[in-house]
């Protein structure tokens, strides 16, 4: 009998699904290598949280570890993967180099998330008030500690095709180190739709996304002073509500019953509480990879306005299920027509079944990227040959990586 294949995944923080997309995400590539006979163990210097998912319900073992610490070393070494998956780039930059000194013939997926790069340098154009350029890359510095990490890795997931096209456009990545990983989620049929709340029995405007992602705290700001004034103006009975995990003070401040603008906290259920409303608003300004509280909107049935960052890489050519609008004034008509139009609405719900089917099928995604694994895993040396740059930076370097840490290790020791 085959001896099962073993999976490191190296963890930022725990998994918590029900506090944001990344959290789902995590729980969707579990599955994948889960239902493909993995044994799998996630590890991560996190400390536990109350809302993080519990890993032995999906047979997955958990592991604390330590940073900067060789305890690293003996648990890697006893584990001994065939495939290592590290979420986030900060995570390969901290125990890359410690999983090749032990475990050099383990295959190494860092799964991005999304471009932190652009979403720094996005972030950073918004705050001095300028349009994004592509060239702010280069000069960014999360850039060039991430590219070095998607170069020193065997493959990169990446989330978005328009992340894609920078990786190999921009900064001339070898498409044989990337692989296209979109959401992925079951597919809809028009006859779902009649086992949702119908448009009568919804009510209400929705905005849901995790407080600690700063994309999502700046989207709401922006509602609050420059869309919802304008919605109230022309639909004085209109009712927003915000929801997400980690609200702050200066979140819980913009609470505003008489103003129809409600701050809800943390979503026990957020797919309960999206399927009872009519409309999600997402009004998002800066930002990058795939928004995965629009794809839920769409597995809701429930139609959203978005702007271009908002949709990016999200439906392909199809139309948008409801309105994409990066004009504050236009977005508030908009929404309120979305709202009102019960056509306009039920068409806007078939958009986005059109869009899943389309852009997130699950079942194909997942065959081609264990085919990729699988491939790896049998031939992992010709692979590597054909990644110069890779090596170079694993030679040049995880030396200084290896050093800073081993140097952090002794101070902690003294």
């Amino acid at each position: 009998m085959e001896q099962s294949k073993k999976l490191l995944i190296i963890g930022f923080v725990w998994p918590e699904p029900k506090s944001s997309a990344a959290g789902g995400r995590m729980m969707q590539l579990i599955s994948i290598f889960a239902a493909n006979g993995f044994e799998i163990t996630f590890a991560s210097a996190a400390l536990d949280s109350d809302f993080m998912v519990d890993l032995s319900e999906f047979g997955v073992a958990k592991m604390n570890i330590e940073l900067n610490a060789c305890s690293f070393d003996d648990f890697v070494s006893e584990f001994n993967p065939d495939v290592v998956l590290f979420d986030r780039f900060m995570i390969e930059e901290q125990f890359g180099w410690r999983v090749i000194e032990k475990c050099p013939k383990a295959i190494r997926i860092l799964d991005t998330e999304d471009l932190h790069c652009l979403r720094t340098a996005r972030q950073k154009a918004f705050k001095e008030n300028r349009t994004f350029e592509i060239q702010d890359l280069l000069s960014e510095e999360v850039a060039k500690r991430e590219i070095a990490s998607i170069l020193r890795c065997d493959l990169s997931l990446i989330i978005s095709d328009f992340e894609m096209n920078i990786l190999k456009d921009v900064f001339k990545i070898n498409q044989e180190i990337l692989f296209y990983l979109p959401f992925l989620v079951d597919e809809m049929n028009y006859e779902n739709l009649l086992q949702l709340p119908s448009f009568e029995n919804r009510k209400n405007f929705v905005f849901i996304g995790n407080f600690l992602h700063e994309p999502n705290w700046n989207t709401v700001q922006y509602l609050k002073e420059a869309i919802w004034p304008f919605i109230k103006k022309d639909f004085p009975e209109a009712i927003l509500e915000v929801y997400g995990a980690y609200p702050s003070q200066k979140v819980l401040q913009l609470h505003q019953p008489k103003n129809g603008f409600y701050i809800m906290g943390r979503a026990e259920d957020a797919n309960e509480i999206v399927k009872k409303t009519r409309v999600v608003l997402a009004p998002i300004r800066f930002g990058a990879g795939l928004k995965g509280k629009l794809l839920e909107a769409m597995q809701c049935g429930t139609p959203s306005v978005t702007t271009s960052i908002g949709s990016e890489a999200m439906h392909a050519n199809l139309f948008w299920n409801g309105f994409i609008e990066d004009n504050p004034v236009e977005f508030a008509k908009k929404a309120i027509t979305l709202y009102k139009d019960e056509n306009l609405w039920r068409k806007s719900q078939k958009n986005g079944i059109e869009i899943i089917n389309k852009c997130y099928q699950k079942s194909a995604y997942s065959e081609q990227l264990l085919s990729l694994v699988n491939s790896l895993l049998a031939d992992s040396e010709s692979h590597r040959l054909h990644n110069f740059m890779g090596n170079l930076l694993q030679h040049h370097a995880y030396k200084s990586t290896m050093y800073m840490s081993k140097w952090i290790e002794a101070k902690n020791k003294n």
